[in-house]
């Protein structure tokens, strides 16, 4: 089978496949385990879970991790990565309802979660909360909304396209963000907060942000992608 229908399949009938095999899928399609298992209808264990954490503390990090560059993204996954996993195993999450007819926006929502994220949390994009919350709440999945979320989950448009059932077209312009960016939030999902407060003291070092007090105004976007 083809990587689109993988992912296809994954969503229609992967509530029939186990976990070792789930797991082997996730390696071939590159793909963290949480993930396929949200994707396939699955609980997700807690120890693929982010610990709990101080919601602002998490909103604060992802916002200056956006104004990092390629190589400045690298190394704050390395800085993340050789922290030590300190937090506390949260409960597993329930699967996902199998009689939903849209399955998209539980799969949407379970991703986001799976790096801890609420609509408030999740960084700027160029789309309005409201507009992530209308993804979520299965009002609609635009091939350019799609392509705007699609960075910070680590994931590729067409790959996120496919769960939705959205046809690929081109578009009129690229992503504020690539997956290069969900890759630094991947390697946050085990940090606790006092280790995220740290990871964004090491964002703000290596991206020399200017801090503008109180008024923060939002990235212009990661334009230099080695994959572009």
């Amino acid at each position: 089978m083809t990587r689109t229908e993988v992912l296809r399949h994954l969503v229609d009938h992967g509530r029939n496949c186990d976990t070792p095999r789930l797991e082997r899928l996730a390696a071939e399609l590159g793909l963290p385990v949480a993930d396929v298992l949200v994707i396939a209808g699955h609980p997700v264990p807690g120890h693929l879970l982010p610990p709990d954490r101080d919601k602002d503390v998490l909103r604060a990090f992802a916002y200056r991790v956006t104004y990092c560059n390629h190589p400045q993204l690298a190394a704050l996954r390395e800085f993340l990565l050789a922290l030590p996993d300190e937090g506390a195993t949260p409960a597993p999450r329930p699967a996902r309802d199998p009689a939903d007819p849209d399955p998209f926006p539980a799969v949407l929502h379970g991703l986001m979660r799976n790096r801890g994220f609420g609509v408030q949390e999740f960084p700027f994009v160029g789309l309005s909360r409201s507009t992530i919350r209308g993804m979520l709440g299965g009002a609609w999945h635009r091939l350019s909304q799609l392509q705007a979320v699609a960075g910070p989950l680590g994931w590729r448009t067409e790959d996120l396209a496919t769960l939705a059932d959205e046809p690929l077209r081109p578009l009129e312009y690229g992503p504020m963000f690539c997956h290069h960016l969900g890759a630094v939030f991947l390697a946050a999902v085990p940090r606790t907060t006092e280790q995220l407060v740290r990871a964004a003291r090491e964002a703000d070092r290596l991206s020399a942000r200017e801090d503008h007090g109180a008024w923060q105004p939002v990235s212009q976007g990661i334009n230099d992608c080695p994959d572009t």
